[in-house]
């Protein structure tokens, strides 16, 4: 009998994350299902929401359990396929959480060409973080030539692409990022017209000289003390789309500093702003075709550049995923299973 090996939620965390919630298991190889696929994972991706997943709490997806593998998706190769116009040796992305095999038979499913390009792609910029991004500012942010997009989490795969879309339909990007060195990335390599280190002490101060006209857009990726920065600068009529929260994802209480809710829905009345959670699979699969022909195209022209930060061997997973928490990534987070 083959083992193979999984990374277990062991307990519930109390605030953050440590390495005490997460066990390494060894288990049986898979049987290959029928209609199904048996895959090798070779690439393992590390994403924020993997976080809300981790608690016992009505979301809008189920928890893990406690002793199940931890979910994410991954990019695989075909081991066996009993399922008609796939093949061993098929490269295809599929969710098949932390583990180095896995057998699936339902769910989302994608072939990759792996000659059209890095198959790592599709777990960030031609994946779920970039079709975040696009539906997140193209369809609820709508940004306007001439207008002002600020993005939180700037060096990141949902932010940076965020930034780089309304480069393309010609706004200005202002981002905000933690560090000198993913500053600097984002404005030279990313080529944002601004970028704030939200770290600095006049925080506040600086990303209200970058945005001299006011924000018409505002993509919330992490709430707390930017989003307490960026309130005062919304113009009328400025458009949230509010993706994720990660500044409070390991909050074990109140969060600290002042209640921002009264300020912010006065504002939503006296500015008419529009602030509009959502998640991407609401807008897939009908604006699917036209997120991957706008981003690959970027991608193969220049207009859109990523970075990613890989981490090797399934057993650092969580020490990787506990770091994507506390912003110590730079770029697209993910874990090199295989080879």
């Amino acid at each position: 009998m083959t083992i193979v090996n999984q990374i277990v939620l062991a307990s519930r965390p109390k605030g953050p994350p440590t390495a005490a919630n997460f066990r390494l298991e060894e288990t049986a190889m898979p049987q290959l299902p029928p209609s199904g696929l048996l895959l090798r994972v070779l690439y393992l991706s590390l994403d924020p929401y993997m976080r809300g997943r981790m608690d016992d709490a009505k979301s809008y997806a189920k928890p893990v359990e406690i002793g199940e593998p931890m979910q994410g998706e991954s990019v695989c190769e075909v081991l066996a396929s009993d399922r008609p116009g796939f093949s061993k040796g098929d490269i295809v992305t599929a969710f098949t959480g932390w583990r180095t095999h896995a057998a699936w038979s339902a769910g989302p499913l994608r072939k990759l060409d792996p000659k059209a390009g890095s198959i790592t792609a599709a777990l960030g910029m031609l994946g779920m973080p970039g079709f975040t991004a696009y539906s997140g500012l193209m369809i609820i942010g709508k940004p306007r030539a001439g207008e002002t997009v600020v993005v939180a989490a700037a060096s990141g795969p949902v932010g940076s692409l965020v930034g780089q879309l309304a480069k393309m339909v010609g706004a200005r990007a202002v981002g905000i990022a933690g560090g000198a060195d993913k500053c600097r990335h984002v404005v030279e390599e990313l080529r944002f017209d601004a970028a704030i280190d939200h770290r600095a002490p006049d925080f506040p101060a600086k990303l209200a000289a970058a945005c001299p006209k006011g924000i018409d857009v505002y993509f919330e990726n992490v709430g707390g003390a930017v989003w307490q920065a960026v309130l005062p600068l919304l113009n009328t009529y400025a458009r949230v789309p509010v993706c994720g929260l990660i500044a409070q994802y390991n909050s074990a209480g109140p969060a600290a500093g002042p209640d921002l809710l009264p300020r912010t829905m006065r504002n939503v009345l006296t500015r008419s702003l529009t602030l509009r959670g959502f998640i991407n699979t609401e807008f897939a699969p009908e604006h699917y075709p036209a997120f991957l022909k706008m981003v690959a195209g970027g991608i193969a022209d220049g207009r859109i550049r990523y970075r990613e930060d890989i981490t090797d061997g399934l057993e650092n997973a969580p020490a990787a995923f506990m770091g994507l928490l506390e912003g110590k990534n730079f770029g697209k987070a993910l874990v090199r299973v295989a080879t």
